[in-house]
């Protein structure tokens, strides 16, 4: 399975991030900030790309990149090792 960050800038006022929260992590998740996530897929990143833009606005912002080796810095314990070992 590959592994993807999924950052995004909602800009709707009243925006409601439930709904991309609930498809987010219909794949295995970590949470890294309060607007970037990692997952983990078998998908591409266009493919899940589309599929969390279905519940976006127009104008609000999604990236989902492709995640080689990675670390952080300040995160708990639990986020960087997700990041380092799945």
């Amino acid at each position: 399975m590959a592994r993807y960050i999924i950052t995004y800038d909602l800009k709707a006022p009243g925006r409601s991030y439930s709904e991309l929260y609930e498809r987010i992590k219909t794949y295995p998740y970590v949470r890294i900030s309060e607007s970037s996530w990692a997952v983990s897929s078998t998908r591409m990143g266009q493919e899940i790309r589309d599929y969390l833009g279905e519940v976006i606005d127009r104008n609000d912002k999604l990236v989902v990149g492709l995640l080689g080796p990675v670390t952080g810095y300040n995160l708990p314990n639990e986020v960087t090792k997700w990041l380092e070992t799945y």
